[in-house]
């Protein structure tokens, strides 16, 4: 694909089903999820026969079951099913793997309150390199997925130790953060600004 014909992707409109949550999806991110609601069965369903992803969004207002929550945050990320099960209360689990970071621009709710966004893609992170500021930070997510309670999380991850994205991205979902925390990180568009947030974070829990 050349830039033009990305960039036209980019702008272009897109629509697919949107699944509210009280959680932060971020690109490269492992999300288990338990599936209990007829709608988001049949969403699941269509997903899997059409190989196909869903929206995570972030509930801004609002409750994650029953009717539709009263506001999202317009930035979420694409969910592709990685891997699905029956729980042992009966209920479908599914992991789900963070692709690629959308704006929602509009949005319509179908009969049985599946929430259907129109969305348009966001770019990449830039790649950029880790300063050795940030090496503490590397410390910090080695040893929270080297922790027994992230061994089923680690096995589908792709590490790229190098990347700051990517390291960024880590911290942000599995740290102890604030969801809107969690949010803001999410739409930054700069890896390295992201690690310094996190950072100024980390190192002031540390004096707490």
């Amino acid at each position: 694909m050349n830039q033009v014909q990305g960039n036209q992707t980019m702008l272009a409109i897109q629509e697919m089903p949107l699944f509210p949550l009280n959680a932060v999806l971020f690109p490269s991110g492992v999300l288990p999820l338990r599936i209990f609601e007829t709608r988001y069965l049949d969403m699941v369903s269509a997903c899997l026969r059409a190989d196909a992803g869903f929206g995570v969004v972030t509930i801004h207002q609002g409750n994650e079951a029953g009717a539709q929550p009263v506001s999202i945050h317009p930035v979420g990320v694409l969910a592709r099913i990685i891997d699905f099960d029956s729980l042992d209360d009966g209920l479908l689990g599914i992991t789900c793997l963070g692709v690629q970071r959308f704006r929602v621009v509009g949005h319509r709710v179908q009969p049985d309150q599946l929430l259907l966004g129109q969305i348009r893609w966001l770019p990449d992170d830039p790649q950029q390199s880790l300063l050795s500021a940030h090496e503490p930070l590397v410390r910090v997510l080695r040893d929270l997925l080297e922790s027994e309670a992230l061994v089923s999380h680690k096995r589908f991850l792709i590490p790229n130790w190098e990347d700051a994205a990517w390291v960024g991205n880590r911290l942000a979902e599995l740290l102890p953060l604030p969801l809107q925390i969690r949010q803001g990180l999410l739409e930054m568009t700069d890896p390295r600004q992201r690690l310094d947030i996190l950072l100024g974070i980390f190192q002031e829990q540390r004096t707490a």
